[in-house]
């Protein structure tokens, strides 16, 4: 097992929690996914989420854009179909 604190730490979004910043990873092993402990900007919450719930957020800037299933969950929580900001 080892724990690799993040500097600095990383924009994720969590899926079902939503966005935060990562700033450890866990790897347990190769048989194991890669746990992402993120503290989520909405509540402050620590949750550590493994590696096929975390997404990068988009970045304008690096021309990432906003991930599918990121978009897809705002998505959802508008009722609407329009991207929420």
């Amino acid at each position: 097992m080892s724990f690799q604190q993040l500097d600095p730490p990383i924009p994720v979004h969590v899926l079902e929690r939503g966005p935060g910043l990562a700033f450890a990873v866990i790897d347990y092993g190769p048989e194991h996914n890669l746990i992402w402990v993120t503290a989520l900007d909405a509540n402050g919450e620590i949750w550590c989420a493994p590696n096929p719930k975390v997404r990068m957020q988009g970045n304008w800037t690096m021309g990432r854009a906003r991930p599918a299933a990121v978009a897809a969950e705002r998505d959802a929580c508008t009722g609407d179909g329009a991207i929420a900001a």
